[in-house]
């Protein structure tokens, strides 16, 4: 199945160009499915014929190692054309859901771009909101390079929040598990009940309050 390929490349991205749109925003997201913290989206631009041998490195977020998700995410931020950052807090995901929250931060991202971008290609969602040409991929931040970027920009942002919320909401452990609904945050949820950074919208926490 293509969305296996090894390495994500830049075909969808070279298309476009070809067409006449030059810069290209790869959009992802991460923090849909967490009980606590804000859902990210990044927007990426690359360089058109950019090369670097870190590019080799670039694959779907999940499937990095933190320290190379780290190391890919100063290379990416310091030599992409530009970059931008979205973000919807647990208080908007709980008031409109976690799809119209996903491409509030998405736009979000767009928006922070500049030099802006002519056309998007978009991890598996549209954004009817965005007036600007786009093609949604399933599976996308492996196939794209720019979404996997992206994808990578997301994760680390989300990342370095949820430890400082660790900091701000001890004993939860989000440091640890950013959020997930994994054992230890259940435990920790039974023990001390939801922070203000829990989605009161998503079960378990749903029922605690």
């Amino acid at each position: 199945m293509a969305y296996l390929r090894e390495v994500p490349t830049l075909v969808e991205e070279r298309m476009l160009a070809a067409q006449g749109y030059l810069r290209v925003a790869g959009i992802d997201e991460v923090g849909r499915g967490p009980l606590a913290g804000p859902v990210v989206a990044a927007a990426v631009i690359l360089p058109q014929n950019f090369n670097a041998p870190w590019l080799g490195l670039v694959r779907d977020s999940k499937q990095l190692t933190g320290a190379t998700r780290e190391f890919l995410y100063q290379h990416i931020c310091e030599t992409a054309l530009s970059v931008g950052v979205g973000l919807c807090d647990s208080l908007l995901i709980d008031k409109r859901g976690i799809v119209a929250s996903t491409r509030l931060a998405m736009a979000q991202a767009v928006s922070q771009l500049e030099p802006p971008a002519e056309s998007l290609l978009v991890d598996y969602v549209s954004l009817p909101e965005v007036r600007l040409p786009q093609k949604a991929i399933t599976h996308g931040d492996g196939l794209c390079l720019s979404i996997a970027c992206a994808s990578i920009v997301a994760k680390v942002t989300r990342d370095h929040l949820m430890v400082g919320f660790d900091e701000v909401y001890p004993g939860y452990g989000f440091r640890n598990h950013k959020g997930y609904g994994t054992p230890e945050h259940f435990r920790c949820l039974q023990r001390l009940g939801p922070c203000p950074i829990h989605r009161r919208s998503f079960q378990p926490v749903k029922s605690m309050v």
